[in-house]
């Protein structure tokens, strides 16, 4: 297949490019790279903003030009923290980014996407572990922009488009040693920021209502996030697709306390992490149930909690 991969210098999007590589696809990538990193790439690059206002005949004349199969849509803004306080940029980057490649996607008659949605949809469930048909109450910017991406997909059915949404729960990992996290953002890249400074890594809050007392997410990695947008896309070309949406995540929840105990092992320093105040906002416990996509397409993540933050530390 001929993929059109959207923010493909990324820390995923390179992933994506990577396994579909190896797995004999074509890719070519589409970034503005103010996150992405060029040397990440294997493939073309086409240097372009999807929110800027010839995005979308720019992206017509390349899709007329390259022919390609399928889009697999990873461009977006993605700090929550900063969504709250600079909403109308994700509004503009992620919607209007998405709103611009549906449009070209509809010009040039190309009509299979995977988006790239996120377990930040869910907002703040009170469930153990949650399924695709949990209410979708988003509580920051980056979640609702995540949601009416998700809206628009399903509303482009009016002109054809099959399309298929992948909610990500924690991604982490690497699955190439010089396509490591570089962006401090999440908990495994930024406890190994922290030690890497002679820093003690933190954890906010020791007192939820978990074995631990410390938060639990699904943590997955990024290879085999990579994974499921490949087995996403051959899913579009099937005739019965009975569901649009899936998690992605293992099933399985770890604790903070417990992800720092592998770094531990992995970086074979017996550090002593400091306990800060809970933060606002963060869910006690997020993992997905991934009975939909198992069932449906077939994916199965493979890795687990060492491997990932192993990994991690091997690409830091």
């Amino acid at each position: 297949m001929k993929l059109l991969i959207t923010g493909g210098a990324g820390y995923i999007g390179s992933h994506v490019v990577r396994v579909a590589t190896q797995m004999g696809h074509e890719c070519v990538v589409v970034d503005n790279l103010s996150t992405g990193v060029e040397s990440r790439l294997n493939c073309k690059l086409i240097n372009l903003d999807l929110a800027t206002p010839d995005a979308t005949t720019r992206l017509v004349k390349i899709m007329n030009e390259e022919r390609f199969d399928a889009v697999i849509h990873l461009a977006a803004r993605k700090q929550v923290g900063e969504s709250v306080q600079l909403p109308e940029r994700y509004y503009l980057d992620n919607l209007g980014g998405l709103g611009a490649l549906l449009l070209a996607m509809r010009e040039s008659g190309l009509k299979k996407l995977v988006f790239s949605s996120s377990a930040a949809t869910y907002g703040m469930p009170d469930v153990d572990s949650v399924t695709e048909d949990y209410p979708a109450k988003p509580i920051n910017p980056y979640g609702e922009t995540k949601l009416v991406g998700e809206w628009m997909v399903k509303n482009a059915k009016v002109w054809g488009l099959r399309g298929v949404n992948l909610r990500y729960f924690n991604v982490a990992g690497a699955g190439f040693k010089d396509l490591g996290d570089s962006a401090p953002l999440n908990l495994i890249p930024i406890a190994i920021q922290a030690l890497k400074l002679g820093n003690a890594p933190k954890v906010f809050g020791s007192d939820y209502p978990t074995d631990d007392g410390s938060c639990v997410r699904d943590y997955v990695h990024v290879l085999d996030l990579a994974q499921a947008h490949i087995s996403a896309v051959d899913y579009l070309s099937l005739d019965e697709r009975p569901f649009d949406t899936f998690n992605v995540g293992t099933g399985v929840g770890a604790s903070v306390f417990e992800v720092l105990k592998e770094l531990k092992i992995a970086s074979g320093t017996d550090f002593k992490e400091v306990v800060e105040p809970r933060r606002a906002g963060d869910p006690p416990k997020l993992v997905a149930n991934v009975d939909r996509i198992r069932e449906v397409m077939g994916f199965e993540a493979t890795h687990n909690l060492k491997q990932i933050v192993q990994s991690a530390w091997d690409a830091s």
